[in-house]
């Protein structure tokens, strides 16, 4: 069975110079929910864009559902269905409209094309809404339907960049429900997203972009397990002016503001062993909170280290 995506050497230069992909490698398998991550600039849009045809790559391969970007193109966007970060629909148009219409993009007849945005549509809570503007939607209707409207004509593989930017955590969580059930039922859908606890919690694979090059990629799981590191943040019952030794050498502890305490944990080492700790130099703790999750710090260290 041919992976959903395949990119191979892939190098993006533009006309004034900038070389935004430096010959970059990607495999995503059919059927996974896989991340692509970075910070701003790193080259997420740009390789997300080569893929969907809305960028043209300068040298590279790119083939996606066993299908090559340079010979067999139509078959490609055929293939995709691309959910971009921006709103880029008729804002006065009603929703079923653009619904329907973008069906018609993909050549399928009138009838066909009304019973699926019927049920997209429904299955994203904005059937009540089909004779609205699409103007009038809150931000996270706005979402869904480009959603529906990516998955009229049924691809195979699923762009989302940036989802749920802007979104309620309530919107966000009723759309992850939606597209877990889309990705069990095989569409397979590749994700790009701020919000890396998101990525960490659906996504069994990743690849991690910075300046052009990928600086990690593979197994969700396996990348964390190296990553021995956790950050806490304890908040005391009086405000801590001064750090013990022991805190700092053993826990690389540091004063945050507001008299709080940051520290770190490795393999081996407990929150039972912190507490300890903290009670042998009379500091009472009234709370202990992770300050970002695994992949956060992971990301931030691969990314710094790019840079």
């Amino acid at each position: 069975m041919a992976n959903a995506l395949e990119i191979s050497n892939l190098v993006k230069v533009y006309d004034n110079g900038f070389k935004a992909l430096n010959g970059i490698d990607l495999t995503v398998p059919q059927g996974d929910f896989f991340a692509l991550l970075g910070p701003n600039g790193a080259g997420k849009s740009t390789s997300l864009g080569i893929v969907s045809s809305l960028v043209n790559k300068t040298s590279g391969t790119v083939k996606v559902n066993g299908f090559d970007l340079d010979s067999q193109r139509e078959q490609v966007k055929r293939s995709l269905g691309v959910v971009p970060q921006e709103f880029n629909f008729n804002a006065f148009e009603k929703v079923l409209d653009i619904v329907v219409q973008q069906a018609g993009y993909y050549g399928l007849p009138r009838k066909l094309a009304l019973t699926r945005a019927e049920t997209y549509l429904k299955q994203l809570d904005l059937w009540e809404k089909r004779d609205t503007a699409a103007r009038m939607l809150s931000g996270g209707m706005k979402r869904r339907l480009m959603i529906a409207r990516a998955l009229v004509h049924e691809p195979k593989i699923l762009i989302l960049d940036e989802p749920t930017a802007g979104v309620d955590i309530e919107i966000r969580r009723s759309m992850w429900r939606f597209l877990n059930e889309l990705n069990r039922q095989g569409t397979t859908i590749i994700l790009t997203t701020h919000y890396l606890e998101e990525a960490e919690t659906l996504c069994p694979n990743l690849a991690i972009i910075g300046k052009g090059n990928i600086i990690a990629q593979g197994p969700t799981k396996a990348l964390l397990k190296d990553k021995d590191r956790s950050t806490f943040v304890a908040d005391f019952t009086a405000s801590i002016t001064e750090l013990p030794p022991t805190l700092v050498s053993d826990y690389g502890a540091t004063l945050v503001e507001g008299g709080s305490i940051e520290f770190h944990t490795r393999q081996g080492q407990t929150l039972n062993e912190v507490f300890a700790c903290f009670n042998e130099h009379d500091l009472e703790a009234i709370s202990i909170r992770p300050k970002t999750n695994r992949l956060e710090e992971l990301f931030v260290d691969l990314t710094t280290e790019s840079e």
